[in-house]
């Protein structure tokens, strides 16, 4: 397929004109127009660029590109590596951030309560990104621990007794912990997101709702893949996700 066929799809699918982001989202690096296979992940590193490389992609779908508002926009050292890698081989390099978390299927937060069986009841946080709903069961906070850990690979860090019972939850994909108190205001049992700052802790002990943070990396996988599946599906391309460990 045309690269621009495959821009304008998303564009419809993902609507990011609707979202003020800190980044640019969509076409990010210009490579070839044909496109026969794409390889996704969660960031756009060097690691993931070499094996796009080798795989032979015309495309690199990210959750996390370049061009951070506030970053340095000289284009020396890595950043130069990355962007001499794209331009060399003529990879275009496509990133959605927030459309990707917000996406009501195939979004980052919507996976999450697909992998654990939650049910979202609703929405809160800037531009909605944040959701909230009820688990399919009570259960103790060591037990959804347990649960979690399993089905995403690795240990949350959970801050909150382990025999409170948990049946309302929020949660929001990535670097969300600034929605905590949002979600405390919900009346929530327990809210999840990938990392956590000092005053996480504090806010957790004094309003008795439990935290996990479950890794920034860990709960934003799911978005990236299952775009991939469904472009894969969709255009009948080849459209593999890498899942590159990271412990954070």
């Amino acid at each position: 397929m045309k690269r621009d066929a495959l821009l304008c799809y998303l564009d419809g699918l993902l609507q990011p004109a609707k979202f003020r982001d800190y980044c640019p989202n969509g076409l990010q690096v210009e490579g070839r127009e044909e496109i026969t296979r794409i390889v996704a992940g969660v960031t756009a590193s060097q690691a993931l660029l070499d094996i796009a490389v080798d795989r032979g992609a015309d495309v690199i779908l990210v959750h996390h590109g370049y061009f951070w508002k506030g970053e340095d926009g000289r284009i020396t050292g890595l950043r130069r590596r990355r962007l001499g890698t794209l331009l060399h081989h003529e990879i275009n390099l496509l990133a959605y951030h927030l459309p990707l978390d917000a996406h009501p299927e195939l979004g980052n937060n919507a996976r999450l309560a697909a992998l654990f069986g939650w049910q979202a009841e609703g929405r809160f946080g800037d531009q909605d990104i944040a959701w909230h709903g009820v688990l399919a069961e009570p259960v103790s906070l060591g037990d959804l621990t347990r649960r979690i850990a399993l089905a995403l690979g690795r240990e949350p860090l959970v801050i909150g007794d382990p025999d409170r019972r948990v049946r309302r939850i929020a949660w929001c994909s990535g670097g969300a912990q600034g929605y905590f108190e949002q979600a405390i205001g919900l009346g929530v049992d327990a809210y999840l997101s990938g990392e956590i700052s000092e005053q996480t802790v504090h806010l957790a002990h004094e309003s008795g709702v439990a935290y996990l943070a479950a890794g920034h990396h860990a709960t934003e996988r799911y978005g990236a893949q299952a775009l991939a599946a469904h472009l894969a599906d969709k255009f009948a391309i080849s459209c593999e996700f890498i899942d590159l460990p990271n412990p954070v």
